[in-house]
């Protein structure tokens, strides 16, 4: 995989997003190692598990959008402060499931614009 991974990734003329599913701590090891300009997090993982070099993108678990609101909310700002000290892109882990409600998709935007600095280029 590594090496077909960093020639895609070194051929693309943007930045890139490395991000593979149900990974353990030392397949993200291997994904780094591979490239990208932002390694993304499964939700299964803490954040702490990528490397301190490199933006992540994740990892707010999509179940957890089933929840009551407190517990949504504690979950996101969980991930938010786990990645409070480097780039972050914060998203779902493997998009969202059809039964979640829409509002609380609303709320948890609002809640992530709230607690985060949005960077302007």
């Amino acid at each position: 995989m590594q090496p077909y991974s960093t020639r895609i990734l070194d051929a693309v003329e943007a930045p890139t997003i490395h991000f593979g599913t149900g990974t353990t701590e030392r397949l993200l090891q291997a994904i780094a190692a591979a490239g990208g300009d932002v390694i993304g997090v499964d939700w299964r993982l803490p954040l702490t598990a990528a490397p301190v070099d490199r933006a992540v993108q994740g990892n707010l678990d999509p179940a957890a959008l089933l929840a009551p609101w407190e517990r949504i909310e504690s979950a996101a700002l969980d991930v938010l402060d786990a990645a409070r000290e480097r780039s972050h892109i914060f998203n779902l882990g493997h998009g969202v499931l059809p039964q979640t409600d829409p509002d609380v998709l609303t709320r948890l935007t609002a809640l992530v614009q709230e607690h985060t600095v949005e960077a302007r280029v």
